[in-house]
């Protein structure tokens, strides 16, 4: 019987639990089937644009204000903890406020690329099995939507920088480079987290544990300068930290560091490998985890 199954089936193929059988393809099939399921997506970016902006409509659609809530939310929180904290670390409003607003609004783009990345296919599985779409299309959407509600936290900003003078020059610009920079971090490293937490679908509980976390051991309300020198391992290897001063000190006016620039090019080099790889790889299971 073993004999029959091997001869009527591929050795390629998988068997599932329940008898069907997801066929797999060779291995520079896969590769060249990932590509072009990144190209298409990528060729249909009026699809994924006006699906992250549905997504943000629907979500806000009987409010007065829409998306604006989050920016009002996020507003009261910057400018609470900033006197709050400002006072018990006993610094200058001045410099304490940009610091601080700059950060809690980095880390909200962060954090919700994590949090939304694991659950990128789940939240798609009536698209992905009604019609025929690249898979890609579903991870730029869900990356675009969180660059899209980061742009309205940017409203915040503005009261601080006129109110405490923050200097605004040529290096500012370099915050485009750094949102283009993080974007393509999102995507890859959004395609991994999608197909982990397809497969496991506890791995989204465990990011949104794991950001809660990571909130502390990076400097967001506190500075990288009050750490011991024998501390500053956990800023200079903490990745986050380091997508953090990427594009925060563009927002306050300064350049981000020799080292930060070669940590984010390695992190980046290394989240197109790793999310190619694995998604050329698993690419044709993800409609069958769902």
């Amino acid at each position: 019987m073993d004999g029959i199954k091997e001869d009527v089936f591929s050795k390629h193929d998988v068997f599932l639990n329940n008898g069907c059988v997801v066929p797999t393809v060779s291995l520079d099939s896969s590769h060249r089937l990932a590509l072009i399921d990144i190209l298409d997506g990528f060729k249909q970016w009026r699809i994924w644009f006006l699906l992250a902006w549905q997504d943000i409509k629907l979500r806000y659609r009987r409010s007065t204000l829409g998306p604006f809530w989050i920016t009002l939310s996020m507003a009261v929180t910057i400018y609470t903890m900033g006197l709050l904290y400002g006072r018990l670390f006993k610094m200058d409003l001045a410099q304490y406020y940009p610091f601080l607003a700059t950060g809690i609004l980095v880390w909200s783009l962060i954090s919700s690329l994590l949090t939304e990345g694991a659950s990128i296919f789940v939240d798609s599985e009536q698209f992905i099995k009604q019609m025929k779409q690249p898979y890609s299309v579903f991870v730029f959407k869900t990356v675009t939507k969180c660059f899209i509600i980061f742009l309205h936290h940017i409203l915040v900003l503005l009261p601080i920088i006129l109110f405490f003078n923050v200097k605004i020059n040529l290096y500012s610009l370099f915050a485009l480079l750094s949102l283009i920079i993080i974007w393509l971090n999102g995507i890859s490293y959004g395609v991994i987290l999608a197909i982990l937490g397809t497969r496991f679908r506890d791995i989204v509980q465990l990011i949104i544990s794991l950001v809660q976390v990571i909130f502390f051991l990076t400097p967001i309300i506190w500075s990288p300068s009050v750490l011991p020198d024998r501390y500053q391992y956990i800023v200079n290897l903490n990745p986050f930290a380091q997508f953090m001063e990427l594009l925060r000190n563009p927002l306050l006016g300064t350049l981000p560091s020799n080292y930060t620039i070669y940590f984010i090019t390695i992190m980046t080099l290394l989240g197109f490998f790793v999310s190619f790889m694995i998604f050329s790889r698993y690419r044709v299971r993800i409609a069958y985890w769902l």
